[in-house]
């Protein structure tokens, strides 16, 4: 089965993610730029109160047996210390039922057999 990984992380971590992806052997990314807020619900930073927070979104499609690694390997490059803190982000898990190659307009179903 393939599994997409979405990655919310910091965007001063995103260059150690994707190295670290790339030297794990997962190269294939898709970067999105993006805001919003976790439970925190932004940032005061005196009167200002910032409630949208620039972050990056990584997507990615992997076999269901490297998901655990790849989830770790994002976590490590992610955190920000080593317990991390608020605001290092979140990764999303879910199961692809099928995708498409554009240029070949061959189609996995998501099983690994067919991948």
């Amino acid at each position: 089965m393939l599994i997409m990984v979405r990655a919310i992380v910091r965007p001063e971590k995103v260059d150690a993610v994707l190295a670290s992806l790339l030297d794990a052997g997962f190269p294939a990314v898709t970067k999105f730029s993006v805001a919003g807020r976790g439970k925190q619900r932004g940032i005061k930073i005196g009167e200002v109160t910032y409630d949208e927070i620039p972050k990056v979104l990584l997507m990615s499609t992997v076999d269901d047996k490297d998901k655990d690694f790849v989830i770790k390997t994002i976590m490590e490059a992610a955190r920000s210390g080593t317990e991390g803190a608020f605001g290092d982000g979140k990764i999303f898990i879910t199961p692809v039922e099928e995708m498409y190659t554009i240029s070949s307009g061959v189609k996995e179903t998501g099983s690994a057999e067919e991948a």
